[in-house]
């Protein structure tokens, strides 16, 4: 697992969704969003799915399961993440920018991002 600044993540065996209280400031829309997309990931594949940044501001899809676990779908797995980057792009691209500019205090110069 690489190093980075976690954004939220959900677990199928706790039944239970975190969310980094560093990102507060985000609107609750995406808030919600965001835990829309962790628990329907954990209902449909199993595991537990973690979003996180890198320390380039690139935002990294984290998934795991137990040892042992013999419901939890890789092969969907790696479906489901293919398919939630290109349903939620846009979105991740923004969370990307915003925490380039906000977090990383990169310059944005409106074309980079």
């Amino acid at each position: 697992m690489e190093c980075g600044t976690v954004l939220c993540g959900a677990s199928a065996y706790a039944q239970k969704y975190y969310f980094n209280r560093q990102f507060a400031a985000l609107p609750e829309g995406i808030r919600e969003e965001l835990q829309i997309l962790c628990v329907l990931y954990t209902e449909d594949v199993g595991g537990v799915l973690t979003l996180v940044f890198d320390r380039e501001g690139n935002l990294r899809f984290e998934t795991g399961s137990d040892e042992g676990d013999l419901l939890y779908d890789e092969i969907g797995s790696v479906l489901k993440i293919k398919q939630l980057r290109q349903e939620k792009r846009e979105l991740l691209e923004s969370l990307e920018m915003y925490y380039k500019v906000f977090i990383l205090g990169q310059a944005y110069d409106g074309e980079e991002y």
